[in-house]
């Protein structure tokens, strides 16, 4: 019985087809407040969902001078690693289906193998589009990476903890993160949609430049995939930061108005900012973005 309950737990509810679901259904809001906030309609409440049936019907087509063992292997290691990190956050207010001392730090690198495997996936092909693509997502990863992490660290050392479901429990109990780290707060939510390469810092894909960019070659199931990846990234990514810096996550009223606070504003900078150049990212937000995270680590550690 335990043990159909686990699985239960993990296929279906909280995770699993859930979490999956649940990352269309952010996409499409996301999609519908930038289309707004830009005076269009925006896509109906069913395209994300639309998109990946269609997607994974198609014909996949494995183009010539790759190597087919990664090409069919890198966005199915992607996905394991968001679902996977999706196990030690608390979705939906509820506890983390695993839990154990340092989860932190391992689940921060699982979210980091999006970019490596789509970094990857272009570098495995001869397209020119793929390969500035894979460039642009393997440099811009380093001027992300270590800004998000820092960001993550200020709430793990105030609370002594590096377990999410003891930090989230702990900023449940005492004042908003947000407050006392408003440096951190900005920096993790810029460092998350540079996670997912949104607007402004989409160079990696950009469409009127380099197609697709790291997945101009990729369709069918292998592009579906990794949409899902991406989808299901952005809710562990909204959950982590309003575990960390909105009070923490109790229940599933405070989960969906917490995230969809963040993602309002998210979408906002979106609409607000025109698409920055690869070293205006790499140059600027590395600078900026670490040095500020910094600075906040080094307050917290000497009060």
């Amino acid at each position: 019985m335990n043990t159909a309950l686990t699985l239960l737990l993990l296929l279906i509810f909280p995770g699993g087809l859930f979490l999956l679901g649940s990352g269309m259904a952010y996409e499409w809001v996301d999609r519908k407040l930038v289309a707004r906030f830009q005076n269009r309609i925006g896509p109906r409440w069913f395209q994300p969902l639309a998109d990946m049936v269609k997607l994974l019907a198609k014909e996949e087509i494995t183009p010539q001078g790759v190597h087919k063992g990664l090409f069919i292997a890198l966005p199915v290691v992607a996905l394991a690693g968001a679902l996977t990190a999706a196990l030690y956050v608390p979705l939906i207010g509820f506890k983390p289906s695993f839990s154990f001392p340092g989860d932190l730090v391992v689940t921060l690198y699982l979210l980091s193998m999006m970019s490596l495997c789509m970094g990857l996936a272009g570098a495995n092909t001869v397209n020119r589009f793929s390969l500035v693509g894979a460039t642009r997502t393997l440099t811009q990863l380093f001027s992300y990476e270590a800004p998000f992490l820092l960001a993550m660290l200020g709430p793990a050392i105030v609370t002594g903890s590096w377990q999410i479901n003891q930090i989230n429990a702990q900023a449940g109990n005492t004042w908003w993160f947000i407050l006392t780290q408003p440096i951190g707060f900005l920096v993790a939510l810029v460092g998350l949609m540079g996670k997912l390469e949104l607007p402004p810092f989409d160079a990696p894909e950009a469409e009127t430049e380099i197609v697709s960019g790291a997945l101009t070659e990729y369709s069918g199931r292998g592009l579906a995939l990794f949409r899902l990846g991406k989808d299901a990234e952005l809710v562990i990514g909204l959950t982590l930061v309003a575990a960390f810096y909105l009070g923490g996550l109790a229940n599933p009223l405070e989960f969906l108005l917490k995230t969809l606070g963040l993602l309002v504003v998210m979408a906002g900078l979106q609409s607000l900012f025109a698409r920055l150049r690869i070293d205006q990212t790499v140059g600027l937000w590395w600078r900026i973005g670490a040095l500020l995270a910094l600075a906040q680590l080094l307050v917290l550690i000497i009060l």
